[in-house]
């Protein structure tokens, strides 16, 4: 088998490629991800730290345009600040309106999506990858996360691969959400769990 055979990650062939482990033998210091993959990762992040990383907040327009040419689907009402951590561009997308906010990690091996006024606060982590923990090569797989219209991620929540948050759900402060949030549903908690739904919106 080639060092540098390629295993589709995700169920749905939504997502990016990985290496087998199989054959790249991360466990023994091997690659996970392709060199192209490699490369262009390590171009994006040399730009973000040196044209996007330290600018103001009300530069969103500018980020937002790096993050464009790099090729996110990013609307221009988008907010992307500076200290947000984005792994891969093209599997990224935001609405009309919607915030990744300071701090936030988007790891987009699979595809990450922010639909209008879709929030994620400061310090959130949105993982789309994992690992099959029965595989004894460890290999690395990915599910892509969606979050609905007007959807609020709040400060230091962890989302796991493969959830979709739907329209108007909160999931509260450093939760850790590993399954769907129902419409208008309040989360919060390790793990996250239903408090009750919005009664206004």
């Amino acid at each position: 088998m080639n060092r540098d055979e390629q295993v589709t990650v995700g169920k749905d062939n939504f997502s990016s490629i990985v290496l087998n482990a199989n054959a790249s033998l991360p466990l023994q210091g091997g690659a996970s991800f392709s060199r192209k993959n490699r490369i262009f990762r390590f171009v994006w992040n040399v730009v973000w730290l040196v044209l996007c990383a330290w600018t103001p907040p009300p530069f969103h327009r500018f980020r937002i345009a790096i993050l464009r040419i790099f090729g996110a689907n990013v609307a221009w009402t988008a907010h992307v600040y500076g200290t947000a951590r984005i792994w891969f561009p093209p599997h990224l997308t935001l609405g009309e309106h919607s915030c990744i906010g300071p701090g936030v990690t988007c790891y987009c091996i699979a595809s990450i999506e922010l639909a209008e006024y879709a929030i994620v606060s400061q310090g959130s982590h949105l993982c789309t990858g994992m690992h099959d923990i029965d595989d004894p090569e460890f290999q690395l797989t990915a599910k892509p996360i969606h979050i609905h219209q007007k959807a609020w991620i709040a400060a230091e929540a962890f989302i796991g691969p493969g959830v979709t948050i739907h329209e108007h759900a909160v999931i509260g402060a450093r939760s850790v959400l590993f399954k769907d949030a129902e419409a208008n549903g309040i989360y919060i908690g390790n793990p996250a769990t239903l408090l009750r739904y919005r009664t206004a919106i």
